[in-house]
């Protein structure tokens, strides 16, 4: 099953919802975000110990928000980045849109990825560490390459999905998703450069992990 940028831009899935939004900012806004984000953010590209190995992530990214929205992941600490002006652009964009449809959300941290091409890729997870509650709300933007989400149920209660992503769109993940649902961005013959932005809201001890 797929779920192509074809389609009417609406509830995907109704339990739980998984809503997705294919204009968020407009052109030419969303290109010259994602082309600000490109140069102006300070990327980074963490060494993590998975498995017993050290290897680095298959991709870059940048922890952002509030300063008590610290985070442990494999033994590190990350310590977000101040919000940049166009992130906080983005972000409340985000909250203005999802109010807009009855979703009221507030973000205190955003984890920003960024994938070179369709080699760069985010492993199978779900948004689930006690740090962001038992219910949490994630947003995800995607500016660049058109690429697809794919989904799986944690129990098997049905097929894996994609849901493709296009350029300035929003992605809600609902109260609910994280429970059943977990997600990944897999390897893909695609050219050109992604970004995406999940914002999310975690409590002041941090510990949740890089995803998104």
């Amino acid at each position: 099953m797929s779920i192509s940028h074809q389609e009417t831009c609406d509830i995907l899935l109704a339990s739980p919802r998984l809503q997705r939004f294919c204009t968020l900012l407009g052109e030419p806004e969303a290109s010259d975000m994602l082309d600000r984000l490109d140069d102006e953010l300070a990327w980074q590209q963490p060494r993590l110990r998975l498995y017993g190995q050290e290897r680095p992530i298959p991709r870059q990214q940048v922890w952002m928000g509030d300063e008590a929205a610290r985070y442990r992941y494999s033994g590190r600490t990350f310590t977000p980045e101040p919000w940049h002006a166009a992130v906080v652009r983005i972000r409340d964009t985000v909250i203005d849109r999802l109010a807009g449809n009855g979703v009221m959300a507030s973000f205190n941290s955003v984890l920003l990825n960024r994938y070179e091409d369709g080699s760069d890729r985010m492993g199978w997870h779900s948004d689930d560490e006690p740090e962001l509650g038992s219910d949490p709300l994630i947003a995800a933007v995607s500016l660049g390459a058109e690429r697809p989400l794919r989904f799986r149920w944690k129990q098997g209660l049905g097929a894996p999905f994609n849901v493709w992503l296009p350029h300035d769109s929003l992605l809600l993940m609902d109260r609910g998703t994280q429970d059943h649902l977990q997600h990944a961005l897999l390897p893909r013959r695609i050219p050109g450069k992604r970004i995406s932005l999940t914002f999310r809201h975690v409590a002041a001890s941090g510990g949740i992990a890089p995803t998104g």
